[in-house]
């Protein structure tokens, strides 16, 4: 008996003509994230892709881990495969899920024949294998509206397959198949939950993070290199450019009104990503802002800001409330560090009284004190770039 891992396409199996892109872009990715683990055919069989381990005693669990984060994967399955044989069958339907068996009390079995010369129908093949668990484990009972098991039997051309509950996948969309992105990153909350999210629409991640030292130390930036590690365990690799910030922030400081600055200092912000972006290729720039959690996010101040934006600007957190983003942050481990208490740049010199309706007009005029030409290209011709990928950890 050999063990398999067959993985069910989500949304790819709503596409056109296209989806063999789509499919081929899934398992590029799984061999990419498998290849540390196991050496593995990877293959698309009508709407199965099958990862099959080419060595003995491979290291099934850290695969099941490592698929579990892949993007593209609606759910899968660990399955027994074996000859098309009824009494090998019987012996493996009862001998691989024993344990799970003994855990639960209510089953059915459902069976499927791709290979239609094979002699039973899949009631009866369904009906024979019900009745030999049913003599192994006297204390189920069978149940179709509502087990606790299913017991799936797959016919094939080559193999039976034979497992039980699918395991939930990623879901969304292969990373790569929607193209590139930027995302802006704070220490906070929300930017690597947006980050994580615009992943799972299959967008290849750049990420731009603004420092601020003396006031923001070395570990805010090491926090920020934490958050995009998590996130690039299901993103793959992200391209990290740390913007050097100080000099602009001061210049407003000193030069602009009080109650515009956090708004002007978020079209600076804008100004430097959207340059990044446009360096790196990526077509969209992606922020963690939701519809007036503070001053900068009401609805006039985030039409101020995307006023500087040259490319489309997402938004995929906009109608969450924090405690959605929350549970989210917490689902992909980032929760924990985000609330370190290292501050980022966005809360120095926050003024006391933020406008709340400000309007492009009058950001414009008080701009006019900054040479905002000037300071967008120092600041994009000092970027520190460096690769963040943790997607290849065991």
């Amino acid at each position: 008996m050999k063990e398999f891992i067959l993985i069910k396409n989500g949304e790819i199996a709503l596409k056109g003509l296209n989806r063999g892109v789509f499919e081929d872009a899934l398992v590029k990715n799984i061999k990419r994230r498998l290849s540390p683990i196991l050496k593995a055919n990877v293959t698309k069989s009508q709407s199965t892709i099958m990862i099959e381990p080419l060595e003995e005693n491979p290291d099934m669990d850290s695969a099941v881990e490592a698929v579990k984060r892949i993007f593209g994967i609606a759910g899968f399955s660990r399955a027994a495969a074996c000859e098309k044989d009824m009494d090998v069958m019987r012996e493996v339907a009862v001998s691989y899920l024993a344990d799970t068996f003994r855990e639960v009390k209510t089953f059915k079995v459902e069976a499927r024949r791709s290979d239609k010369n094979f002699p039973l129908t899949s009631p009866e093949l369904a009906r024979e294998l019900g009745g030999e668990i049913l003599s192994n484990f006297p204390h189920l009972r069978v149940d179709v509206h509502n087990p606790d098991l299913v017991v799936n039997v797959e016919v094939r051309e080559k193999y039976t397959f034979i497992h039980g509950n699918q395991i939930k996948g990623a879901g969304g969309m292969p990373v790569g198949t929607s193209g590139r992105a930027t995302i802006m990153i704070s220490g906070g909350i929300d930017s690597p939950v947006a980050a994580w999210t615009m992943a799972k629409r299959g967008l290849v991640l750049d990420a731009v993070h603004f420092a601020s030292p003396p006031y923001t130390s070395q570990r805010a930036e090491q926090k920020v290199h934490e958050l995009l590690g998590k996130v690039s365990k299901y993103s793959g690799a992200i391209n990290l450019m740390v913007v050097p910030f100080t000099e602009i922030q001061e210049h407003i400081k000193d030069d602009c009104p009080e109650d515009l600055f956090t708004i002007i200092m978020r079209r600076m912000m804008m100004r430097i990503a959207v340059e990044l972006a446009k360096r790196q290729g990526s077509g969209a720039i992606i922020t963690g802002e939701s519809l007036a959690q503070v001053a900068s996010q009401t609805l006039l101040a985030l039409g101020c800001t995307d006023a500087v934006a040259t490319i489309p600007v997402f938004r995929p957190l906009i109608g969450m409330d924090k405690l959605e983003i929350i549970d989210i942050s917490r689902k992909i481990d980032t929760f924990d560090i985000s609330i370190q208490p290292y501050e980022d740049c966005c809360t120095v010199f926050t003024p006391k009284h933020p406008r709340l309706r400000p309007t492009v007009d009058e950001v414009i005029d008080a701009e006019k004190a900054l040479d905002v030409d000037g300071l967008v290209e120092e600041a994009v011709n000092n970027v520190k770039i460096m690769v963040i990928d943790n997607s290849l950890d065991v």
